[in-house]
Formats: C-alpha cells, structure tokens, sequence
C-alpha cells in the first residue's frame, strides 16, 4: 500500500512541525475512509464521529464544507483508495497545558488499495484472543484518538495477514477487534459489544447497526463473553476499509458461511454502487 498524495492544512505537503501535540502526546483524532469511484464512502458517518471527538477533546473542528471539497479533490481520478484524516490539537510547547490560541493540524493522506483485501475477506479471519486488555471506564471510549499504544502491543500478538486479535476489558469481557468491532449471530438475534466504557465505536459497525433492522434482523448492542462467541453460529467484523470480515475460527471453534453474514455483505456492496 503505497501514500500517493499528502497535504497538511489544505496545502500540498509531507511533514509537520515537531511541537505538534500529535507527535508530543497523542492529542488528536483520526478518520480512515475508503473511496470507490472519487467519493469518500460512508462519509456523513465519519464526520459526525469526528464531530464528536472534537466536542470531547475541545478541538476546533474543521469547517465542513471545505473538509468535504478538500478531501473529493485528493479523490480526484481515484477508483479505489484510502484517505487517512488525521486532526490534532496543533502546536504548543513542552508541558501538558493547553495553548487556547493554538490552531488545529489537519493531515490527510491518500493511499493506494491494499490488493489482498478482498483475498482476506473471502477466505475468512483466524480470531485469536489477545493478552493486552483495554483500560475501562474511560470517557474517551468509542473516539478514534491518536492514543493506539493498546492496539500496537495486541497487534504485535498476531502472525499472519488472516489472523485478528479479540480485544477484551480488565473485566474479560468482548470490546473489539484490533482493528475491528465485532457481531455475533447467537439464536436469532445479532449482538455486538456494549463499548460505553471503552473501545472505538466504528462507522461500518454504525452501519450495520442501522442497516439490519432494514433487512428484518434483530440486532442489539450487549455485552458478550469468549464464551458467547465460541457457542454463536455466526460472528464477522467490521471496519470502513474491509467491510465485513467473515469470521473462519475462533480457538476451537470453526464456523460455516452464515446467511446473516451474506445478507449484510450483500446489502453492503449494493449500497457501495
């Protein structure tokens, strides 16, 4: 996956100043979005998380309009890409305190398509349990921050372009993927975790979330153990770039295609037309 194109600040460019408090503390946000023929997909869902995260961490968000112009200009000629939007608080010097009159960073990358990606999908994703937990209770849970050090080590975890990690809480409970979030099929009803108290609330899960009961699929946000995934009939991921990830084995566990699973794979790529 190759950067093609990079601007900062609307301008073209590559780098940013070394007293960003990105770089310094992690203080920002960040967006990834796939684009299919020029245009930014799921879009109005990115950045209404992104709001939100600005509105958390008391980030002047960017103007909208121009954001929106911004990034179908970088799409220009594209097919099929992936622009990374990375926001942060801007420049200060050392120390924790906030500078008030210090103006956002904004970033923004265009990368070329993974080429395996639809080759992972098809096969099917190895979920193995990972070692590092998630902090609890914080009230930055589902903001997609630049603080991703949890995500780094559990990744680390993981052998193999097929395999992702299941993220759990200090109370051994189902969060997320690595760099997922996760649906079981267990009766007839479809579940994904409860990420009140940590964990990235994704714009595909989102989705799906709204796109299920469309279909006629019963789907409720819960909270989920190993156990519940290892006695669900289905269970898939989800994040903007992959879509849905059909899971192939969890430990022991091996599950067969599901219906559910193609249904909303299916209504995906019509909706992607």
């Amino acid at each position: 996956m190759n950067c093609l194109r990079t601007r900062v600040n609307y301008r073209d460019a590559d780098s940013v100043t070394i007293y960003d408090r990105g770089l310094q503390f992690g203080d920002g946000l960040f967006e990834t979005i796939a684009v299919r023929e020029e245009l930014p997909l799921l879009w109005l869902l990115h950045w209404a998380r992104l709001q939100r995260g600005c509105g958390l961490l008391g980030i002047q968000p960017p103007e909208e309009q121009r954001l929106t112009e911004e990034i179908k200009s970088l799409c220009q000629g594209v097919d099929k890409g992936i622009v990374k939007l990375v926001l942060t608080r801007g420049n200060s010097s050392r120390g924790y305190a906030l500078d008030k009159k210090a103006l956002p960073n904004l970033v923004l990358y265009l990368f070329s398509w993974p080429e395996n990606i639809e080759a992972r999908r098809a096969q099917g994703a190895h979920l193995r349990l990972c070692r590092t937990r998630l902090a609890s209770g914080s009230f930055l849970a589902g903001v997609k921050h630049l603080n991703r050090l949890e995500q780094v080590l559990a990744k680390a975890e993981l052998a193999g372009e097929q395999e992702e990690g299941l993220m759990l809480n200090t109370a051994g409970d189902v969060v997320e993927g690595v760099s997922t979030n996760v649906f079981a099929l267990i009766g007839d009803r479809l579940q994904t975790p409860d990420l009140s108290g940590c964990g990235v609330q994704g714009v595909m899960r989102e989705h799906i979330l709204m796109s299920a009961p469309e279909l006629g699929i019963d789907v409720r946000i819960t909270t989920l153990t190993p156990g519940d995934l290892i006695r669900a009939h289905e269970v898939f991921l989800t994040n903007s770039i992959i879509g849905i990830w059909p899971v192939k084995q969890f430990q022991q566990t091996v599950y067969a295609p599901g219906l559910v699973t193609e249904r909303l794979t299916e209504h995906l790529r019509q909706s992607y037309c």
